[in-house]
C-alpha cells in the first residue's frame, strides 16, 4: 500500500465514524494536527503509533507499514486553488519576506526548522467573527560559516 492508498483508507474509516481530528488525536495520544499530517502521508509515525492509528480506525497492517514508511515530501508546485489553501500561500507571498527579515534580526542569518518542528490550530471567539489561530513552532537553525 501506497501513502495516497493509506489516506484514502484512513479517510473513509474517519468520514465512517464521523471523527475529528481532535477526538482522534486524543484518544491515540497524539497532536490532532501532526496526526492529521502523518495520515495525509507528509509524516512517517513511530510503530507503536502507527500501530495505534490503525488501530483506532480499523484499518490493517499494510496501513501500518505505509504510516510508517518515510515520506517523498512533494506537492504541488502550482498555485492552489483551494481558497483556505490558497490564502495560507498569500500569507507567505506577502508577508515572506518580511517574516524573514524580522526573524533574522532577531536571530541573525538562518532559518527556522521544518523538523525540529510543532503546529497547533487553535479558534478565537470573537464578537466580530472567530480567529484562525495558527502557533507555527520551529527550531532557529543559523547558517555556518567555514
Amino acid at each position: 500500500m501506497n501513502k495516497l492508498e493509506m489516506t484514502e483508507a484512513i479517510m473513509t474509516a474517519k468520514s465512517s465514524m464521523s471523527v475529528t481530528w481532535e477526538e482522534a488525536g486524543s484518544a491515540i495520544g497524539a497532536s490532532p494536527v501532526w496526526l492529521a499530517s502523518a495520515c495525509l502521508g507528509m509524516n512517517s509515525a513511530p510503530a507503536k503509533t502507527a500501530a495505534a492509528i490503525a488501530e483506532y480506525f480499523s484499518l490493517g497492517e499494510e496501513v501500518v507499514a505505509a504510516l510508517e514508511a518515510y515520506p517523498t515530501k512533494i506537492w504541488d508546485q502550482a498555485v492552489p486553488t483551494d481558497p483556505l489553501i490558497y490564502r495560507l500561500y498569500e500569507v507567505v507571498g506577502v508577508y515572506g519576506e518580511t517574516l524573514k527579515e524580522v526573524i533574522q534580526e532577531k536571530f541573525g542569518d538562518g532559518i527556522m526548522s521544518a523538523i525540529d518542528f510543532s503546529m497547533d490550530v487553535a479558534k478565537e471567539e470573537c464578537p466580530k467573527g472567530d480567529r484562525v489561530v495558527l502557533t507555527l513552532n520551529g527550531k532557529f537553525l543559523p547558517y555556518k560559516s567555514w
